[in-house]
């Protein structure tokens, strides 16, 4: 269905259902409306409302921080319109969250929160969010996370002439660093006025940061950033993930300043030096062990996927051999002719949750069946031992610096450019219609 074809359909249900409701004498019940046409798909009222609800009750104890309600809606507008448009382009190339893993999100989020899943589910709706709306949520952000990292892996190369230029010329720096983050986009092909315009409201939450304005609520203010209703905060990162323009600001602020308006390739940027730690040690623990893994799939659901791995571990204990059971019974195909074995790798290789189950292991253990990604695991660790990874640590870490590097801008890229070819009709009260309308676009 068309963009306007949608809305026209969406228009027409309002005098009908209200002649009904009329004829019944029934009270009228305010029936939702479109705030924005998006492409073939629609961004209603009540959705808007319940992230504004959601925002609001997340700053109820400073609601002096966030901008007044119409900014705000916009500004959620904005993102939703975003949303939207990833969530189409992921379901349009491919990419796919099974409901197993939405569950294994689920509990992962009520571990962090010391609670059972259902224990979750309560507090959620005592909060007064509905638990499939939640649910949903945490689908959709799983979903964005892998057409991310679907567009990075495809965009961006990293030779080893790079890696080698990045070590030698000593770019690789130590430690981590802790930073506020506040930017003011710049549109791709911008005019001089719209650039003046940035640099503008740059320098205005600059301003209104050095009158005593809280950092935070300038990021609420003012950010264009993703995380700019989390007060711009980016959490302890290694300095190589960051740009190398916001890690030679943050090394000439003290812990607590706050930069001036820096030009970068996307917009001006803000920042506040909140910390900095030295790097730990190189040494690191490397694991041999090896594993059995039984697939869900749409033929066997995860309850019986991990049936399945407990009848296998209940053989190993029992004493059958656990190669001889990998070759037969496991289901990753590149290891199980191996008899599972997975060779020295170190903890975090294969993810948090093997990290975590070796952790809790001693020599020659077979582990409970456990829950991955990628399925159901037996795991048997065979031994340890520290090795000192400095070289090899420097060289990965140099690669992931690129990659990080160059990953961002690429999505930021990705984004811009598929907001720009994007249908996009802002019907809420302020709304740039036309400017968020491709040409030639009825």
């Amino acid at each position: 269905m068309k963009p306007f074809l949608v809305g026209l359909a969406l228009a027409l249900l309002v005098p009908m259902a209200a002649h009904r409701a009329t004829a019944q004498s029934a009270p009228v019940v305010p029936l939702d409306r479109v705030v924005a046409v998006v492409d073939e798909g629609v961004v209603l009222q009540s959705e808007l409302d319940r992230e504004v609800d959601r925002v609001t009750k997340q700053f109820a104890s400073g609601p002096q921080q966030l901008p007044p309600r119409d900014v705000l809606e916009h500004q959620l507008l904005d993102r939703l319109i975003l949303e939207k448009l990833q969530i189409a382009r992921a379901d349009s190339t491919g990419v796919k969250v099974s409901d197993a893993e939405v569950d294994q999100a689920l509990t992962t989020i009520a571990q962090q929160n010391k609670m059972e899943v259902s224990q979750l589910r309560g507090a959620i709706e005592r909060q007064g969010v509905d638990y499939d709306q939640f649910r949903k949520g945490v689908r959709d952000q799983l979903i964005l996370q892998r057409l991310r990292q679907r567009v990075s892996q495809s965009r961006v190369h990293i030779s080893d002439a790079e890696v080698d230029s990045l070590i030698k010329n000593g770019n690789v720096h130590q430690g981590q660093i802790h930073l506020g983050y506040i930017v003011i986009n710049v549109p791709d092909g911008a005019t001089p006025a719209q650039i003046d315009a940035a640099h503008a409201t740059a320098d205005e939450a600059k301003k209104q940061i050095d009158g005593g304005m809280d950092f935070a609520a300038a990021a609420i203010r003012y950010s264009n950033a993703e995380n700019a209703l989390q007060g711009g905060d980016l959490g302890w990162r290694s300095a190589n993930e960051l740009p190398p323009a916001l890690v030679d600001a943050a090394e000439k602020l003290q812990e607590g300043q706050v930069s001036e308006p820096l030009r970068g390739p996307n917009g001006f940027h803000l920042i506040k030096l909140l910390g900095k730690r030295d790097s730990g040690a190189q040494m690191v623990t490397e694991y041999h062990a090896r594993h059995i893994l039984i697939k869900p799939s749409e033929l066997v659901s995860s309850d019986q996927a991990e049936k399945a791995a407990t009848a296998v571990r209940q053989r190993i204990v029992a004493g059958e051999d656990f190669a001889k059971a990998a070759k037969e019974s496991s289901e990753d195909t590149a290891t199980a002719r191996l008899g599972g074995d997975l060779g020295w790798f170190s903890g975090d290789a294969y993810g948090s949750k093997v990290a975590q189950t070796l952790q809790g292991m001693k020599k020659d253990d077979i582990s409970e069946p456990f829950q991955t990604d990628a399925g159901w695991h037996v795991l048997q660790l065979l031994d340890t031992r520290t090795a000192d990874k400095a070289g090899e640590l420097q060289r990965d870490e140099a690669k992931n610096i690129l990659f990080q590097r160059k990953a961002e801008d690429e999505y930021q890229s990705f984004l811009r450019q598929m907001r720009s070819e994007a249908y996009v009709d802002i019907r809420l009260p302020g709304g740039k219609a036309s400017a968020d309308t491709k040409p030639g676009t009825p």
